[in-house]
């Protein structure tokens, strides 16, 4: 058998043409802001790359970077103030925040309209209710790379592996709105019914940050793998998958890098372009 890799960056190309389509239509340029707190390499580099992709699509970005030294209190003044600038469809905090920074308090001090991260209380709580605009961007993203490779999934033996809370506990739900049957496993499934569940799943979505765990005897011929997972290997950034155990064995698989992560900028910029068409549906009615 051979095992189709799920080109990440080619669905990520086509959901940013369909995001440029529908913002050139809109009457107005839509705002996005992804607060960067502290200056680590990483965030920032991250940052700089969705600003720019947003830029590319049309959606103007709004910089705002902070002192690792900001307390609590003073960010989410600061959030409270980003939260009216006109035209701003979407808000995120770029995580990991400092330590001493209250997660929890700066997320639901975000507009829950324009919380496209889904991450603060309100947004999470109308996501599970059932919201059918805005999701969590790299649950959504599985989704797609999924639907990419199979449009049947009635049937189907679908695992989650972990249930953290940006991606297996938001895809578990996703996969559920849509009548499947799906089982979880996390840290305390039993060892010997996490091996039987893997071993016949038609469809494993894994996102446990557990480095190339997932290896070729563990699956059944003709499963289709998500890798959601990613943790640092000595060849660099890795998946949960160890991709050439399984190659031959799967049906199909979303490498690390190249399948879920690109695709999740442009489902989150996706969100924003949604955030933006609603405002100017509420405005026409």
């Amino acid at each position: 058998m051979e095992t189709k890799i799920i080109n990440g960056r080619q669905i990520r190309d086509e959901v940013l043409t369909e995001v440029k389509v529908r913002v050139a239509k809109l009457p107005f340029v839509p705002v996005f802001c992804d607060v960067l707190v502290g200056d680590d390499p990483a965030s920032a580099q991250y940052v700089r790359m969705k600003a720019k992709t947003a830029e590319s699509v049309g959606i103007q970005f709004h910089p705002a970077h902070f002192p690792a030294t900001i307390t609590t209190e003073e960010l989410i003044v600061e959030i409270k103030k980003i939260n009216t600038i006109p035209n701003i469809c979407g808000l995120i905090v770029q995580l990991p925040i400092p330590v001493h920074l209250d997660k929890d308090a700066i997320m639901s001090a975000i507009d829950p309209r324009l919380d496209v991260d889904c991450l603060g209380e309100r947004a999470s709580q109308l996501f599970y209710a059932g919201n059918p605009d805005i999701g969590y961007p790299t649950a959504l993203s599985c989704m797609a790379l999924l639907d990419s490779v199979c449009s049947d999934l009635l049937n189907k033996n679908i695992i989650v592996i972990g249930q953290g809370e940006l991606v297996g506990k938001p895809v578990t739900h996703l996969l559920r709105s849509r009548a499947l049957s799906v089982s979880t496993i996390t840290r305390s499934t039993d060892a010997q019914l996490k091996m039987d569940l893997m071993k016949h799943a038609d469809v494993i979505i894994s996102a446990t940050g557990q480095g190339q765990f997932i290896t070729g005897d563990m699956i059944q011929e003709g499963a289709i793998i998500i890798d959601a997972g990613t943790s640092e290997g000595n060849a660099g950034i890795v998946g949960d998958v160890n991709a050439e155990s399984v190659l031959g064995i799967a049906q199909a698989l979303s490498p690390v890098p190249g399948g879920v992560g690109p695709m999740t900028v442009a489902t989150l910029l996706m969100n924003v372009c949604k955030v933006a068409e609603g405002c100017v549906s509420s405005l026409t009615k």
